[in-house]
């Protein structure tokens, strides 16, 4: 798994929007990153149907879930994300040494279709 792009901000609740590829090369897109009472967390991807309630569109084993956990905060910690076209392993990139410049990294915006509400 790998994150698409990230677009972080202040949305009540919500801090930050992103897209997940998989290994498979499918792109999920709608995953949000919330502010809770017990500090933040991943929130599925869901649709609102006609009584007004949200409801999961992706579903994901306890195992995955942590896993998605740990690499969105690892993203939204950091500056920016890969870009989806540039030829390196389009994973979150970690500075790994300081003789090494800094490589700048694209990040594409969203736009107001993308915000799920």
């Amino acid at each position: 798994m790998k994150i698409e792009r990230i677009n972080k901000g202040n949305w009540g609740k919500v801090r930050a929007f992103f897209d997940l590829r998989t290994e498979d090369g499918f792109v999920i897109k709608g995953f949000k990153i919330i502010e809770g009472i017990n500090g933040k967390f991943v929130g599925m991807p869901s649709n609102k149907n006609d009584q007004g309630e949200y409801f999961p569109t992706v579903w994901a084993d306890e195992g995955t879930k942590s896993e998605l956990e740990q690499l969105a905060m690892r993203a939204y910690g950091q500056e920016s994300v890969a870009d989806s076209n540039s030829e390196s392993t389009n994973e979150v990139k970690e500075a790994t040494s300081t003789t090494s410049p800094a490589q700048p990294v694209k990040s594409e915006e969203f736009d107001e279709t993308d915000i799920p509400f």
